[in-house]
């Protein structure tokens, strides 16, 4: 199925440079995995950014910067290559997925379950959320900027239908409802700034308990 939703040109040209924040560099790896589209456009990227390095001039450069631009280049993300993987995952996620039966789920509804995962970093959460199929997440707002990407399965909201590889960004003051489709469960990486807030009278009552951990 084709990947239909897109990380903007913004978060591409910030990730090609290296300067985008690390938990959302996860959600762009992720579906460049699924994107050949995206993985073109990131090549177009890095060949203007070549070019403009070789016509610009010669300026110091601070030296921990450089280690940090080395660093990245001999440890990359992840290749953007749909080679064979040992979950059918993104590669990044397996790299912080080790073993898929260690994962520790915590069951947040009925429908829903979450496992955080540890990336190192401490600005966003990123975790795995697994809607049961046919199940239907809490109506829920956004406090800050929120990455879905679609692994396996797919889910609907107001605004259409995602599936494997779709790339969802949701801003502060966005709200929605996802529900799997009713044919299979729907796993999905979500990279979060903020606690979502539940709305409804009831769901409200739990927006206290609702944890918020970056990793």
């Amino acid at each position: 199925m084709m990947v239909k939703h897109h990380p903007n040109e913004n978060l591409l040209a910030e990730y090609a440079a290296g300067s985008l924040p690390f938990g959302l560099s996860i959600g762009i790896s992720a579906h460049l995995h699924f994107c050949s589209h995206c993985q073109h456009r990131l090549e177009q990227l890095n060949s203007l950014g070549g070019s403009l390095l070789e016509e610009g001039q010669s300026v110091p450069v601070d030296e921990g910067l450089l280690d940090k631009l080395m660093a990245r280049i001999d440890n990359p993300i992840e290749m953007p290559a749909s080679s064979a993987s040992r979950f059918n995952l993104p590669g990044v996620v397996e790299k912080l997925v080790p073993d898929l039966k260690a994962l520790r789920w915590r069951r947040l509804s009925p429908s829903l379950k979450v496992s955080r995962l540890n990336t190192g970093q401490d600005r966003y959460e990123v975790a795995l959320h697994k809607i049961s199929r046919g199940g239907k997440v809490a109506e829920h707002g956004h406090r800050g900027q929120e990455v879905t990407v679609v692994l396996k399965g797919s889910f609907s909201d107001d605004d259409g239908v995602y599936t494997p590889g779709d790339f969802l960004l949701r801003e502060p003051g966005d709200i929605h409802r996802p529900r799997a489709t009713q044919n299979q469960d729907c796993l999905c990486l979500s990279v979060v700034e903020a606690p979502v807030s539940l709305t409804g009278w009831f769901y409200r009552l739990l927006n206290p308990f609702l944890g918020f951990k970056p990793s």
